[in-house]
């Protein structure tokens, strides 16, 4: 019996170049650049709003109860806790509870805050004023996201425990310096403005994903209805 045949040896296979080895561990290192890239991007724009949604949540709900205890009435409307919420259905973001100050920390748990500095906000009832707040566009809750869909005529409306302010948006800034203060200002020049008045002022980032410049949208106080027993929403929020 024939022995079988012995197959003949495989090619010997050919040696990548050096330059070769490295542009493969440069493409390896891209890839996993990429994933841990993209895995921050989803901590940024969705897991820092699920975190931001849920402890603004339960501010909202520490506000509400101290509301019903007969705790943060227009006396005390300046409160740590919060002086109330922003409802702008325009933007579709439910409820926003504002607090004091634009302290980024403070912004990162899903709310707005009202300006103390550079230039002071008034309050919403004080007879004359700007009261200016600030938001998040992108991440941490992102509560002027839509910031955009906002138009001349919308209705924003502002919420105490005693008292539903009910504002409507006559103008916005698309694009400005983020150092232009003027818009804060008790009568806000480049709203086209020129007398004092009871204005809302909203401002965030832009454009999406950038802190450039700047959005602003203005409003102005059209009319003030107590809150009822049942607090009943008034027609804007209906």
């Amino acid at each position: 019996m024939d022995p079988a045949p012995v197959p003949p040896p495989a090619p010997a296979r050919p040696r990548r170049s050096r330059g070769a080895a490295v542009a493969s561990v440069v493409g390896e290192l891209l890839i996993t650049a990429g994933l841990v890239l993209g895995l921050f991007v989803v901590y940024s724009l969705w897991w820092t709003n699920v975190l931001a949604d849920r402890e603004a949540t339960k501010q909202g709900h520490e506000v509400r109860d101290n509301w019903a205890v007969g705790r943060g009435g227009p006396g005390a409307l300046d409160v740590k806790g919060g002086i109330g919420f922003l409802h702008a259905p325009a933007m579709k973001n439910g409820e926003v509870l504002v607090k004091k100050g634009t302290n980024p920390k403070s912004l990162n748990n899903g709310v707005a805050g009202y300006y103390t500095d550079p230039v002071k906000s008034a309050l919403p009832q004080d007879q004359r004023g700007n009261f200016s707040l600030a938001a998040h566009r992108d991440g941490h809750g992102a509560k002027f996201h839509n910031i955009h869909k906002l138009r001349t005529g919308d209705s924003i409306v502002f919420e105490t425990k005693d008292t539903w302010y009910v504002y409507k948006v006559f103008k916005t800034l698309p694009k400005t310096s983020k150092y232009n203060v003027d818009v804060l200002k008790p009568v806000p020049e480049e709203s086209g403005k020129k007398k004092p008045g009871r204005y809302l002022t909203l401002t965030t980032c832009t454009p999406v994903l950038t802190s450039d410049y700047r959005y602003i949208v203005w409003a102005e106080l059209e009319r003030t209805e107590n809150v009822d027993e049942k607090r009943t929403k008034p027609d804007e929020l209906l």
